[in-house]
């Protein structure tokens, strides 16, 4: 979240645009990329949206056939709150 903050409040107008973060910059060169790259923000949505309230986790989780194959791993979770 740092950097995203980061990226939009302190680099602003040259590396976001009405489509987002652009798809590479430099800033040692102030080069700023003409793209946007909009195939990489959808992952990044789903990390953000995980990082907030452990939504994807949860649900990744709760899928009986995960449980399951973490116990014939031998996985172990560690107790909540750790």
């Amino acid at each position: 979240m740092a950097a995203l903050k980061h990226f939009y409040r302190d680099l602003g107008d040259p590396l976001w645009d009405v489509y987002g973060p652009r798809d590479a910059f430099n800033q040692d060169t102030n080069w700023f990329s003409p793209i946007f790259m909009g195939l990489n923000q959808a992952p990044i949505t789903v990390m953000i949206e995980n990082y907030r309230t452990g939504l994807i986790w949860k649900l990744f989780m709760s899928n009986p056939e995960i449980k399951l194959m973490l116990d014939k791993i031998g996985f172990k979770a560690e107790p909540a709150g750790r």
